[in-house]
């Protein structure tokens, strides 16, 4: 499988080291982001921080989506995924989003997820770009995932006041753009 993937992807003109490259470091910080998002959600804590611990939540759930969904095109194109965690850590498209130094301060959190978020857009945007019309698998799923890291993008940075962003919370489904590469 992967033999024919890879050969079709950089028969259309994709550098196809360079692209699993990138895919590798956007699932490592999809899975450290699940992980730190775990910590920031459980410190949302008093009135402000209540009314952000579920929206946190589906930003979380989702982001291990995310994660669960890359990984099978990175073995697809003959990549993998780090066996060491540290490394895997370490190598991130997206610097941690770890808690800021008062773990109380509600405003602080959100400032770490928004920025985690919009790192996230401008990491599948790039791999969007670099994939349209040339590796219609990957540009669906880079895709799929963009559409969900815009809205979380929106959800947080709404409440940081920076203004309507025209994105409403879903009221059921985690993941609907990327449910259907986790069948």
């Amino acid at each position: 499988m992967a033999k024919v993937a890879r050969q079709v992807v950089e028969d259309a003109g994709v550098d196809v080291d360079e692209l699993l490259d990138l895919l590798v470091r956007n699932a490592s910080a999809e899975f450290t982001t699940y992980f730190y998002y775990t910590q920031l959600r459980v410190n949302l804590v008093g009135l402000k921080g209540e009314t952000l611990k579920e929206i946190a939540e589906d930003a979380r759930i989702e982001d291990r989506n995310h994660f669960e969904a890359l990984v099978p095109r990175i073995y697809e194109l003959g990549g993998e995924i780090p066996d060491d965690l540290k490394e895997f850590h370490d190598m991130s498209g997206c610097p941690p989003a770890k808690l800021p130094e008062d773990t109380n301060d509600v405003e602080e959190i959100l400032k770490v997820l928004v920025s985690a978020e919009r790192c996230a857009v401008k990491q599948y945007t790039n791999i969007c770009n670099m994939t349209a019309g040339k590796d219609h698998r990957t540009y669906d799923l880079a895709k799929a995932i963009l559409h969900e890291e815009i809205q979380h993008e929106a959800w947080f940075s709404e409440y940081l006041e920076e203004g309507p962003s025209g994105h409403f919370k879903r009221e059921e489904e985690n993941s609907p753009y990327v449910s259907k590469f986790l069948e």
